[in-house]
């Protein structure tokens, strides 16, 4: 049986700058890094991959993870920063908040990208994306109180 969402995971090709972000400015706790050289089968196994090199931290909120993937071997392609939304693929990951319009001003203030202003849907939420250092989209959302995205 399926139980919860348990982490959503992040490759990047600066993994200091990604936990800066993500722990730093939007409060993630780091809780374990790690690294591996060539030769880990069972990861090799895990990921489809020969030789893979690697280093890795998971970051933690109240009701989740986040890890990030540092591929030293292979190295991936770059992401495209400015990929849109529509593109096929992983779209977002999606952070709870409460007092969306002080902590859009204060993620704005320390240079963070954002698609726009927060925008309000009546009985659902107030919500903006934002974009990190590597382009990937982190929607900050705050859930009406009593509405249908409540917690």
């Amino acid at each position: 049986m399926i139980s919860a969402v348990h982490h959503a995971s992040i490759t990047t090709g600066d993994l200091d700058r990604l936990v800066r972000f993500y722990r730093d400015l939007l409060g993630f706790q780091l809780v374990m890094e790690s690294s591996w050289e060539a030769g880990n089968q069972a990861a090799d196994a895990i990921y489809g991959l020969t030789d893979t090199s690697v280093r890795m931290a998971m970051l933690r909120m109240p009701n989740g993870f986040l890890e990030l993937f540092e591929f030293r071997h292979p190295v991936g392609k770059a992401g495209d920063p400015n990929r849109p939304v529509c593109d096929q693929g992983l779209t977002h990951i999606c952070l709870a908040v409460t007092g969306i319009q002080a902590e859009y001003e204060r993620l704005l203030a320390a240079g963070v990208r954002f698609h726009c202003p927060p925008q309000h849907a009546p009985g659902l939420c107030t919500a903006t994306y934002a974009r990190d250092p590597d382009g990937n989209i982190v929607e900050l959302m705050e859930p009406e109180p009593g509405g249908l995205f409540s917690l």
